[in-house]
């Protein structure tokens, strides 16, 4: 299995499990996803929901690059990067907190992932950026369009896109990306950030959680993440895009 979702009364976990792979996403991971949206937007009970990585390297390392590298114009990449996109709209539009639990490196769509999150908690020795330029494309998923939005500086967003490499997690905490930052088993340091919330009173982390969809909403955040997906579909076509991933599985045989 590609993933597993555990779930308590309260808290939901969603692992993907790939981690010979580093936790790359593929359809199966995709679809997963969607069933872990359904359940938590049909449960009155949770409380908070969690994305992890298998393992204690990765937390994803994006596409995975032998499945996706197939698909060659814009048309054929823009509908696998239009439905992670609205996936990643509805994770970060879910009713409750939404937490990415970063046990490893998290890297091109990983970090895309972890950015739709509420909260980042990441293990000290992590690494984490957009390094989609490496490829000659954007983030494709809505991740840019997400960093911009998520209220860090403006400059800091911009730089971490277009640097494209991975920050270490004392950067990440000073750009304000991270959360925190832990050390030591990955589900101590959600129990401790966990216990800070209000868990009893779900309906005020609801209520608090509806205001960010409501303003996401009014400035038309899944519309922007579409024009997004256009972008880096136009860019995958490109010869240049299809070198670099050749060159880059070249090197990995």
């Amino acid at each position: 299995m590609a993933y597993t979702i555990d779930a308590t009364e309260e808290i939901i976990i969603f692992e993907i499990n790939r981690p010979s792979i580093h936790n790359a996403i593929n359809g199966e991971v995709m679809e997963g996803l969607k069933q872990f949206i359904h359940r938590v937007k049909t449960s009155e009970s949770i409380k908070v929901a969690v994305i992890t990585g298998a393992g204690e390297k990765s937390f994803c390392s994006g596409g995975d690059l032998s499945v996706f590298h197939k698909l060659k114009t814009a048309k054929e990449s823009y509908a696998m990067l239009s439905e992670m996109a609205a996936i990643l709209y509805e994770l970060s539009t879910l009713p409750v907190p939404v937490i990415a639990l970063v046990n490893g490196t998290a890297v091109g769509g990983g970090c895309e992932i972890a950015t739709a999150c509420d909260y980042r908690l990441i293990k000290k020795e992590a690494k984490c950026g957009f390094i989609q330029g490496q490829l000659a494309i954007t983030s494709g998923w809505g991740g840019g369009t997400l960093l911009l939005e998520k209220g860090m500086r403006h400059d800091f967003a911009l730089q971490m896109l277009t640097e494209s490499v991975p920050y270490t997690t004392e950067q990440l905490r000073s750009i304000g990306w991270a959360t925190e930052i832990y050390t030591g088993d990955k589900m101590d340091a959600l129990n401790v950030f966990v216990e800070k919330m209000i868990i009893p009173h779900a309906t005020v982390l609801k209520a608090y959680k509806q205001q960010a969809i409501r303003k996401w909403q009014q400035t038309k955040l899944y519309d922007r993440i579409m024009e997004e997906v256009t972008t880096c579909s136009i860019l995958w076509e490109q010869d240049i895009h299809h070198e670099v991933v050749d060159a880059f599985l070249s090197k990995k045989k």
